[in-house]
């Protein structure tokens, strides 16, 4: 049996990663768990799945729910900070970390576990955005197996050559075609995006995720983040990667070869599809998806992307071309964006316009070390709520 600690187990990549292993009890067994604010929902999930450890972040909760546990007489060990969500992720008897926390916060404890040269189940993006080459280098040099977790990047992992490993440049491929649904905003008139309001932003057509992707999803930065992680994973430059919007979601992306050959990796919007692929992989097991039905489906259709439209997209191509520390400028000026959008300080259009701001107002520099990672995502947070703030006061 392989143990797994699963980064972020209460948000929704954690519960269908639960959900899966609870099929397959013989194969898996929990080791730690962490969380952020999700308290109650952390408690039924150490009641049912017994790990050895629980990460909180925050002191108090970590004291009060080390007492609940105690109460129902349950032995797991209760830790608290980033520290040690980068000491869960390293233990000895964790095979596998599925790296679920949204946003920077999952930079250090994902990056933790493959200089630990666990294997990498990684549904967090934006730590390999913001330390890009580095993170790479670190799976390389401590031999960690990197499986992605985003249904597109799962989905070109399954396109690629026989016994394919994250990192390495596959010469007979030729482009990869990422799939994008277009959000919930892809028809609207480009006028009407100004009001839009965050519970419209949220409410994705095809997929249920949380506020903050569900954002992005709608500004199309989730896919522009997507570009300048399957650069790094699949080891090409962007002018081998070209989105296409494919509104039902049901081709999850594609690969080119130089002979003609495109391989499509189709199925139901359903997460736990590439969660089951990367736990079981190299095998395949039960999912718990529904099987999927193509003349329900009927039709599949295909677009160019709308740079007028979805700015994101272009300042995330423009990232990428940049290198260095800009990706990471990216994520952080978005990530602060995001969160005034959510929180009505800002508009739905403001989004973009802020995270531009960041990238022209920032001296580009190499981004060869954790430390001048952290510090430019240090940098263009305070960047951006500063301009937020002016904005505001106007």
């Amino acid at each position: 049996m392989k143990g797994i600690c699963i980064l972020g187990s209460t948000g929704s990549i954690g519960v269908n990663t639960l959900d899966v292993l609870g099929r397959h009890p013989d194969r898996y067994r929990v080791v730690a768990l962490t969380a952020n604010n999700n308290v109650d929902l952390l408690f039924e999930q150490c009641q049912a799945h017994r790990p050895a450890y629980a990460v909180l972040l925050d002191g108090k909760k970590s004291a009060e729910f080390r007492e609940r546990l105690k109460k129902a007489g349950l032995a797991t060990r209760v830790l608290c900070g980033v520290e040690a969500l980068e000491e869960v992720a390293s233990l000895p008897e964790v095979d596998s970390v599925m790296a679920a926390i949204v946003g920077g916060a999952g930079l250090l404890p994902t990056l933790a576990a493959a200089k630990a040269g666990k294997t990498v189940l990684l549904a967090n993006k934006e730590a390999l955005v913001m330390s890009g080459a580095l993170f790479m280098g670190e799976v390389a040099k401590s031999g960690a197996e990197l499986l992605p977790i985003d249904s597109e990047h799962n989905a070109i992992f399954q396109c690629m050559p026989a016994n394919y490993h994250a990192g390495r440049h596959a010469p007979e491929v030729r482009r990869i075609l990422l799939t994008a649904s277009g959000g919930p905003f892809l028809n609207k008139e480009l006028h009407e995006l100004h009001d839009v309001t965050p519970d419209e932003a949220c409410a994705h057509p095809n997929w249920v995720m949380g506020r903050k992707i569900s954002v992005d999803s709608a500004t199309m930065m989730n896919k522009g983040l997507e570009v300048i992680e399957a650069c790094l994973l699949f080891n090409l430059p962007p002018e081998q990667l070209h989105v296409v919007v494919h509104p039902q979601s049901v081709i999850h992306s594609m690969v080119d070869y130089v002979d003609g050959t495109v391989l499509a990796q189709m199925g139901n919007p359903d997460m736990r599809i590439p969660i089951a692929h990367a736990l079981a992989w190299p095998d395949r097991f039960e999912s718990g998806a529904e099987p999927l039905d193509l003349f329900a489906v009927g039709q599949l259709n295909f677009q160019t992307p709308d740079f007028q439209r979805f700015p994101n997209l272009r300042l995330a191509f423009e990232a990428v071309r940049a290198g260095g520390i800009m990706p990471t400028v990216l994520n952080a000026a978005n990530e602060v964006a995001v969160a005034s959008f959510l929180g009505g300080r800002i508009r739905f259009t403001s989004i973009p316009a802020i995270i531009e701001h960041c990238m022209e107002s920032t001296a580009q520099r190499s981004a060869d070390s954790i430390h001048c990672v952290l510090e430019a995502d240090r940098e263009a947070r305070a960047l951006a709520e500063g301009h937020i703030a002016q904005r505001h006061s106007h």
